[in-house]
């Protein structure tokens, strides 16, 4: 399953968008919609850029949904729990 666009607008209600680098409280330069990894000090993209790192990131919470639940989920359950484990990680998840 994928994230469908409902899904990704609650991620982004929750999670905002920054459009420039910044350190979140965890000391991890963040950028866009909770975009970590790659990000570095004074870089800047726009809000199309946002949300395509987003639907690249979601690809990994997708597959840790779709690996550690196995009963079958409706679109708004596999969205909420993506959502989740984009918050929390697989760890909390499993």
């Amino acid at each position: 399953m994928k994230t469908s666009q409902a899904g990704i607008d609650l991620i982004k209600e929750f999670e905002g968008c920054e459009l420039t680098s910044y350190l979140c409280p965890a000391n991890v330069w963040t950028i866009g919609i909770g975009h970590t990894g790659d990000v570095e000090p004074g870089t800047s993209i726009t809000e199309r850029e946002a949300e395509d790192l987003l639907r690249k990131d979601l690809m990994y919470f997708e597959d840790a949904v779709g690996d550690l639940i196995t009963v079958k989920l409706n679109q708004s359950e596999f969205d909420a729990l993506v959502s989740f484990t984009f918050n929390v990680g697989s760890g909390a998840l499993g």
